[in-house]
C-alpha cells in the first residue's frame, strides 16, 4: 500500500470542531457549515492533493477524544459522513472544471497544430504538455470510418487504449477532428502509425487509412496531415479501396494534376469522343477503368463489370473507332490511361445531362363544320 500523503492541517481546519458540535446537539449541519467544507475541497483539489489521503485524514479526525467524549457512535458517523460528502463534493467540482480546462486547452492546441495558426516557437512550447516533441519528425496518419468519431466516443478511446497499451506513450498524440481520427507519432517510428491504422479499421468496423509523409519540425505535423487528407479525398475520387493508403505512393496524383488546364485538355482531347457513343460517355470511360486496373486483362476486366468477354471486347472497338486510340497498344496505353485517372479526378464526364420530357403534340384545329 502506498503511504499517505501528509495533508495540511489547513484543510482539516474545523472538521472535528463541527462534528462534534453537531453530533452532540443532534442537529444536521448549517448551509454555511457544508459550504465551507465544499470550499476546503476546491482548494485541496485546485493544491494537487490525492482524495483518498484526505478522506483517511478527516477519518482520524473522528477518532479524537474531543470528538468523542461530545456524543455518540452513531451521531459522529452520520454528521462526519455529512461533513465529509461536501467535502469530496467541492473536490470533485474543482476536479470537473480542471478537466474542462485541459480540454479545453486540448482542443485548441490541437488545431492551431494542425491547420498552422499558431507562433511555432510557442506550439513547441506548449506540445511538450500534451507529450510531442516538434523539434524532431513527426509523421500523422487518418483515420476515416463508416460514421463520424467524436472525441471521447467508444471508437475512440478503444483506439487510443489499444495503441498506448503496446507502445506506451512515445509521445504520441491520438484525437478525433472533423469526425475522423488522427494519430500523431515520431517520423522514426512508422509501426506505431500501422498499428494505429489496423487498431481504426478493426474499431470502427472498417474504412480507410492514410498515413502522411514524415516531415520534420513544428510546421511539418500540418504538412503531414495535409497529404493524408489529401490522399483520403484521392481515394474517394479514384475509388482507392485499400485499407492502408501512404501519401508516398500516391504522389503521381497531385503532379499529374499540378497543372489543371493541360490535364482538362488532354481528358476532353482523348476522351471528349466517347460522348457521341451511345448511352454517353460513362459506360466506356468504366471500361477502360476496369481495362486498366485489371492490368489490361480482359476476360478479368469484363468479369469486373458482369459482361461477357465478347461484349467487352467489342466495347474496347468501340473506343478505338471513336478515339483513334487503340487501348490494348502500348503506345496508346499511357495517353488512354493517364486521361482515364485525370477524367476520375476531374469528375469527368460528370453527371448525365437531365433532358426535359418532349412536349406532347398539340390537338389539330377542328374544321368547322
Amino acid at each position: 500500500m502506498a503511504p499517505q500523503q501528509d495533508v495540511p492541517a489547513e484543510f482539516l481546519d474545523g472538521y472535528a470542531r463541527v462534528v462534534a458540535d453537531a453530533s452532540a446537539t443532534g442537529r444536521r449541519l448549517t448551509r454555511d457549515e457544508l459550504d465551507g467544507r465544499r470550499a476546503l475541497g476546491e482548494r485541496a483539489a485546485e493544491k494537487g492533493l490525492g482524495l483518498r489521503d484526505l478522506v483517511a485524514a478527516h477519518l482520524a479526525q473522528l477518532r479524537t477524544d474531543t470528538v468523542g467524549a461530545r456524543a455518540g457512535l452513531d451521531g459522529v458517523v452520520t454528521v462526519g459522513a455529512q461533513a465529509l460528502d461536501a467535502f469530496a463534493e467541492g473536490y470533485e467540482r474543482a476536479q470537473r472544471l480542471t478537466m474542462r480546462q485541459e480540454e479545453a486547452a486540448r482542443r485548441d492546441f490541437i488545431d492551431d497544430l494542425l491547420y498552422g495558426r499558431s507562433d511555432l516557437g510557442q506550439l513547441a512550447e506548449r506540445a511538450e504538455r500534451f507529450g510531442l516533441r516538434l523539434s524532431s519528425g513527426h509523421a500523422v496518419a487518418v483515420a476515416r470510418g463508416p460514421v463520424a468519431y467524436e472525441e471521447g466516443g467508444a471508437v475512440p478511446r478503444e483506439v487510443e487504449r489499444a495503441v498506448i497499451t503496446r507502445f506506451g506513450n512515445r509521445h504520441i498524440l491520438l484525437t478525433a477532428k472533423d469526425g475522423r481520427l488522427v494519430c500523431i507519432a515520431p517520423g522514426d517510428q512508422q509501426e506505431v502509425l500501422a498499428y494505429f491504422a489496423e487498431q481504426a479499421c478493426a474499431a470502427g468496423e472498417g474504412g480507410q487509412v492514410a498515413v502522411g509523409r514524415p516531415q520534420s519540425g513544428p510546421g511539418g505535423v500540418v504538412q503531414s496531415y495535409e497529404e493524408a487528407l489529401n490522399a483520403l479525398d484521392l481515394a474517394a475520387r479514384l475509388d482507392l479501396d485499400a485499407p492502408l493508403l501512404r501519401a508516398a505512393d500516391l504522389l503521381v496524383y497531385p503532379v499529374l494534376t499540378r497543372d489543371r488546364q493541360a490535364m482538362a485538355d488532354l481528358v476532353q482531347h482523348t476522351l471528349g469522343p466517347l460522348r457521341g457513343a451511345r448511352g454517353g460517355a460513362q459506360p466506356l470511360l468504366d471500361t477502360l477503368t476496369a481495362y486498366f486496373d485489371s492490368g489490361c486483362v480482359s476476360a478479368e476486366a469484363a468479369r469486373r463489370l458482369a459482361l461477357s468477354v465478347r461484349a467487352f471486347t467489342y466495347r474496347l472497338a468501340r473506343i478505338h473507332q471513336l478515339t483513334g486510340a487503340d487501348p490494348a497498344d502500348p503506345v496508346h496505353r499511357y495517353a488512354l490511361q493517364t486521361a482515364v485517372i485525370g477524367a476520375r479526378l476531374l469528375d469527368w464526364p460528370g453527371p448525365a445531362p437531365v433532358h426535359p420530357p418532349a412536349p406532347s403534340p398539340s390537338p389539330s384545329p377542328r374544321s368547322p363544320s
